[in-house]
């Protein structure tokens, strides 16, 4: 597996020949890809999804399988942009010969008086765990995480209870566009210093992740 950062919490995972790019948000740079097999959305955020720049990504890739989760469903066929599959907590879809499975139902709270949206989070090949917005712990093993390093929605202990629990073999950040680079360091270095036993973290910007 092969795992390509594009800014933020957007993804290119390719895959026993699959080309899956997830979370095509506002602050990532994924525009010109083709050959993709499949477009995965966490949640309608402008930050996971671009509705304009989506709509030109997939008509760059007409055989891709568009999977999001319920409430961005809803807001793309709103959009004009119909025929997306929805996958929820718990189910399972194939992707161009590779599994994909849902995992939570809802965004990481903002506070207790504002209301809240889906959110699915994917395991990806049965090894890679992109959560979205929300650090719910998923009930099985996972060898790769992409870990929302920082968050309005989030601090930081938060984080780190979240690597902790999941104890993947390898663990990388994202959800970082809104701090500043020479900010990364505040977050990398306590998430690495305080995580699990026998996690490899790294960030993964300047190099794809191969595993």
């Amino acid at each position: 597996m092969k795992i390509t950062k594009l800014g933020h919490s957007c993804l290119l995972v390719e895959e026993s020949g699959a080309r899956i790019l997830v979370d095509p948000g506002a602050f990532s740079a994924f525009e010109g890809l083709t050959g993709l097999s499949g477009v995965l959305v966490t949640h309608q955020h402008f930050d996971h999804v671009d509705v304009e720049k989506l709509r030109a990504l997939l008509a760059a890739n007409p055989d891709a399988t568009l999977v999001v989760d319920p409430g961005t469903a809803e807001q793309l066929s709103a959009a004009g942009i119909p025929g997306a599959r929805t996958l929820g907590d718990g189910d399972t879809l194939d992707v161009a010969g590779v599994e994909v499975c849902g995992f939570g139902r809802d965004h990481a709270p903002f506070h207790a008086d504002a209301p809240n949206i889906v959110n699915t989070g994917y395991l990806i090949a049965g090894r890679l765990f992109h959560p979205g917005d929300a650090l719910a712990v998923p009930g099985f093993e996972v060898e790769v995480l992409a870990v929302p390093i920082v968050a309005p929605w989030s601090n930081i202990g938060q984080t780190v209870d979240f690597v902790r629990a999941v104890k993947p073999k390898v663990a990388f950040p994202i959800h970082d566009a809104i701090i500043v680079p020479p900010a990364y360091g505040i977050f990398d270095n306590t998430v690495q210093g305080l995580g699990p036993e026998g996690t490899t973290f790294r960030r993964i910007d300047d190099e794809p992740l191969e595993v």
